[in-house]
């Protein structure tokens, strides 16, 4: 079986598996590593959104031959890690306005909310409503305007 290395949270790893396995089963199943959550496993729901080398990615749509052994990839077991706190603050944005109701979507949404601001910030600028509008993770709850509001505050923590 072909070997696979990369970077997982920090820590070099390598995988024996089949090329054409799918990141994220990589991550949960070999891994297990379980904060990326399958949802719809076509890039749609974006449960499972993750980061790699920093930007916001699905590793639901990604086999595992894709990654490359100096890309970095990042759970939100690893978040905290990047900013050497026991929480990442959008974690703690995310506690304080009591986003989370059944949980499912929450690390994806977060995920995806710290690339996005960390996108806007990389620009010289503070994230906008447009650029929430532009995150698509799905939460079938609908605490949605927590999110956003979690989102507003996490970004002036980072």
């Amino acid at each position: 079986m072909p070997e696979h290395t990369f970077k997982l949270n920090g820590e070099q790893i390598t995988v024996d598996v089949e090329d054409d396995v799918r990141l994220l089963w990589v991550i949960r199943d070999l891994l297990g590593v379980t904060g990326p959550k399958y949802g719809c496993g076509i890039n749609v729901c974006k449960a499972c959104t993750c980061h790699i080398n920093g930007k916001a990615f699905n590793p639901c749509s990604v086999q595992v031959k894709d990654v490359g052994e100096t890309d970095e990839i990042t759970t939100i077991e690893g978040l905290a890690g990047t900013v050497g706190e026991e929480l990442h603050p959008m974690q703690e944005a995310w506690l304080d306005n009591d986003v989370v109701q059944c949980g499912y979507c929450q690390p994806g949404q977060i995920m995806a909310a710290v690339a996005k601001v960390k996108q806007a910030q990389a620009k010289g600028r503070e994230i906008t409503d447009a650029d929430i509008e532009e995150i698509r993770n799905i939460c079938r709850c609908g605490t949605y305007f927590r999110i956003r509001e979690a989102i507003k505050d996490g970004a002036t923590r980072m």
